[in-house]
């Protein structure tokens, strides 16, 4: 059985709020690691930026080095292999105490900021899934190819994704699976519960950035409670605004409002309740269509 993130989430800090450039980080930003063997862990396919590759080939140089999968590995201070703990609903993690290395998440983290020299990607598999750093994101409808190297491939449900991995190309991915196993190259688990993909902006966030609050927000595909669920965020989570107009009106934790914001990020919208700030963002344009 798959165990990844599970309930990590609750050991790793809430990402910073409102910040437009990544938290410094000390890192060596190192060519293109070597490998003691070749064990198929390499960008299999062109495309992918110099970053997304430099992070690939991250992950890779620990799957060389036979590191071991651990539950809640690489969520310490710092990116980097730590100890883990015992998952308590998986008898197969009774030695991650005693194992210094990754769970899935962790392993993302730490392949993105050694690629990049800053900790851009803190947080479980949900927290990166939804980073305001996206460039560009695929549905599991979309398949393999649209995706390049370095692209993120997320596992579980729009409120709660457990699994995260790193693309490499030509159908293979680079993960920390599940305790008792060291980190590996698979091929993409296409069916069963993969959610999508989401190509990492390694630059700079343009447009103002916000942090929600509450669990299990939903999106909408328009500016209204009755519209279709696009993304649930599964707690609060850094968002990028492109505008914000009066629409429906909302009633909610004791609040009531008719600004929603559109994120174009995920395509959708979200009232303004769920927004850290005014009612009315300030800095934020109204849309104009």
């Amino acid at each position: 059985m798959l165990r990844c993130t599970g309930a990590i989430g609750a050991l790793i800090a809430l990402l910073t709020a409102l910040f437009l450039t990544p938290s410094a980080f000390t890192a060596d930003r190192p060519a293109r690691p070597a490998k003691a063997a070749d064990d198929g862990c390499r960008v299999l396919a062109p495309g992918a930026t110099a970053a997304a590759e430099r992070a690939v080939d991250t992950a890779c140089a620990q799957v060389a080095a036979g590191v071991w999968y651990t539950w809640g590995g690489g969520h310490g201070a710092q990116p980097g292999p730590t100890y883990g703990k015992v998952d308590p609903t998986d008898p197969a993690s009774e030695h991650d105490p005693e194992r210094l290395g990754f769970d899935c998440s962790g392993l993302v983290r730490y392949a993105y900021a050694q690629a990049t020299g800053a900790d851009i990607l803190d947080g479980d598999a949900s927290a990166q899934y939804y980073t305001h750093r996206t460039a560009a994101r695929f549905t599991a409808a979309e398949g393999l190819a649209p995706l390049r190297p370095g692209d993120l491939l997320a596992y579980g449900t729009s409120a709660d994704l457990h699994h995260i991995a790193l693309y490499l190309g030509a159908g293979k991915m680079v993960e920390a699976r599940q305790s008792g196993t060291k980190l590996m190259v698979s091929d993409v688990r296409l069916g069963g519960s993969y959610f999508g993909a989401v190509r990492v902006n390694t630059g700079a966030v343009e447009g103002p950035v916000f942090r929600t609050w509450g669990t299990g927000v939903w999106t909408k595909a328009q500016p209204s409670v009755r519209a279709a669920r696009v993304y649930a965020f599964p707690g609060p989570t850094t968002v990028r605004v492109a505008c914000q107009k009066h629409a429906e009106s909302v009633t909610a934790e004791g609040y009531t409002n008719d600004a929603w914001s559109y994120l174009p990020d995920y395509r959708a919208w979200v009232t303004n309740i769920y927004i850290q700030g005014p009612a009315w963002l300030d800095g934020v344009p109204a849309c104009t269509t």
